[in-house]
């Protein structure tokens, strides 16, 4: 059963309402241990000089910033405590937003956000919120470090969502590749193909379907090889020509999903009913926003 990571109270104006934060993902990954292959004991790792190449004790270790190719800047740990946030304990909201002002790219980890004790509370909060399409953004403290978090109602619960800050976020214009797209010359008919295209591979947002499978690939092979079993490692397949005609490209990938389509008819009725769903879901909703 998951345990919270952190108790406090979501606070904006004078309101105050207990909560608890639990992590919303659980990452799964294949961890691997280097090993002295004649043994097969671990290997270990010893902090040394890197000019003398002598071990070096932790008593004598300092905190150092690499100031210019170098040359170092030594803090003493007093020193960066007087910038160490408060714990206080709060999520204080201090505004809300819309639900589409905030880029998706500003979102960092994902937890949830559960009443602590009374629920009505949460739930009226919750509930206010969803009806006005808001989302609250603030700052709390979590293991020594302040976070900007924005807090959205999903559901009926509130998740909580630590953002990055305005200067971790890379300007697009700064990468060459970037720019002058909105001048790239695109015809009618290939415009018509592309969305074609979109059309065709439309569907309901499942993301089952989209496993880790190289990680339950792994953990197969280290299954069948804790077992003792014989494992062949088969040939990768080649990798396709690439297409350089696009007009080609876009009607054979169009064909192809309307061949696979046809061949699993019962899918393609499930994914046009979803998708047709999910438009007339959000379009109550967006009306909703508007006239708010």
């Amino acid at each position: 059963m998951p345990r919270p990571i952190w108790s406090g109270a979501i606070s904006f104006g004078l309101v105050s309402i207990p909560v608890k934060l639990y992590n919303a993902v659980n990452r799964k990954s294949v961890s691997f241990n280097q090993l002295d292959s004649r043994d097969n004991q671990r290997i270990r790792y010893r902090k040394v000089n890197a000019e003398t190449g002598d071990e070096v004790p932790d008593d004598v270790i300092v905190k150092g910033y690499e100031f210019s190719k170098g040359r170092y800047v030594v803090v003493d740990p007093d020193e960066l405590e007087q910038f160490m946030p408060t714990v206080n304990r709060s999520i204080d909201l201090d505004e809300f937003v819309n639900l589409n002002e905030i880029d998706p790219l500003f979102y960092d980890s994902p937890y949830y956000l559960a009443p602590d004790k009374v629920p009505k509370p949460y739930a009226l909060l919750a509930r206010a919120m969803e009806e006005a399409g808001k989302v609250g953004v603030g700052r709390f403290v979590m293991r020594n470090k302040e976070y900007v978090a924005a807090v959205r109602p999903v559901d009926g619960r509130l998740v909580l969502s630590t953002m990055v800050h305005a200067d971790e976020v890379v300007d697009p214009k700064s990468i060459e590749e970037l720019e002058g797209l909105d001048q790239v010359e695109i015809s009618p008919k290939e415009l018509k193909m592309a969305e074609q295209l979109v059309e065709s591979l439309a569907g309901p947002f499942e993301l089952e379907r989209y496993p880790d499978s190289y990680r339950l690939q792994v953990l197969d092979l280290l299954e069948k090889r804790a077992a003792g079993e014989e494992i062949e490692v088969p040939e990768r397949p080649a990798s396709a020509p690439q297409v350089v005609d696009l007009m080609a490209a876009l009607e054979a990938s169009v064909k192809a999903a309307k061949d696979a389509r046809s061949r699993h008819p019962a899918a393609a009725a499930t994914a046009t009913a979803g998708a047709t769903k999910a438009k007339a879901a959000k379009a109550p909703a967006a009306r909703k926003r508007k006239s708010a």
